[in-house]
């Protein structure tokens, strides 16, 4: 079982099911609908929450132990890193000379994989992190040398919302370069050059990483950048462009 937004719960779900396991999903209640329809078709038993971390994680908790389900961290978790690792590994075997990957960062798993594939199969490729504005958590901690917290979690990339945890902030905090901030109407924006120009259904969360690098053009002007789209799970009747 686990808690998760969406990504991770399909994921988690078609695991289980191939495997012929019950997976037992929290999802926050205002997760997009298009995300909690594709965990039930994986087979995923869901239960709603509300829209925090507390909640997910309480809830989480009552669930793993009636049912004695064994609970996998969404991103605070080695194992969960190692997987997130072979999207860098694989992006790098086919661009070894990168100069940059740029991930986006939520609850940091993705970015924490991707920076230990930059350290073991780059040459000397710096990996960059984006994220919205709106929750800029991780840009803060890496800012105070702390684990920060959002006030707000008002954000269209609604897989980004999470906080850091304790393992994938050491690994950020060691191995990402900084963080790259954007705002609301900067992924929208990239979202729909994405899917216009590039027709590639990709999410809001995934955005943040196109949006990064026409946000900062002179700092990638030259240079080989890789960048990691991590999701396409769109609502197609609420598109926001």
């Amino acid at each position: 079982m686990t808690h998760s937004s969406g990504n991770f719960a399909q994921a988690l779900a078609l695991a289980a099911k191939n495997i012929g396991v019950k997976a037992y999903i929290v999802m926050p209640s205002n997760a997009p609908q298009v995300k909690k329809n594709a965990v039930k078709a994986y087979g995923g038993i869901i239960t709603e929450c509300e829209p925090t971390l507390e909640a997910r994680e309480t809830t989480a908790q009552k669930i793993q132990q009636e049912k004695g389900a064994t609970f996998v961290h969404p991103f605070n978790d080695f194992n969960v890193i190692l997987g997130n690792a072979s999207a860098g590994k694989e992006l790098l075997e086919k661009h070894p000379d990168l100069d940059y990957i740029i991930a986006p960062v939520g609850g940091g798993g993705l970015i924490s994989g991707t920076a230990l594939s930059a350290q073991v199969f780059g040459n000397n490729c710096k990996v960059i992190g984006a994220e919205p504005q709106n929750v800029d958590d991780a840009y803060r901690s890496l800012k105070s040398g702390k684990i920060e917290t959002n006030i707000t979690t008002n954000t269209i990339a609604d897989g980004l919302k999470t906080t850091l945890g304790d393992i994938t902030f050491a690994i950020i905090s060691n191995y990402v370069e900084k963080i790259i901030t954007v705002t609301e109407e900067e992924i929208i924006a990239a979202m729909q050059l994405l899917w216009e120009r590039m027709k590639i259904v990709v999410e809001p969360s995934s955005a943040v990483t196109l949006a990064a690098v026409l946000k900062s053009k002179k700092e990638f002007e030259n240079k080989k950048v890789g960048l990691i789209l991590s999701g396409g799970n769109v609502d197609l009747k609420h598109l926001p462009f």
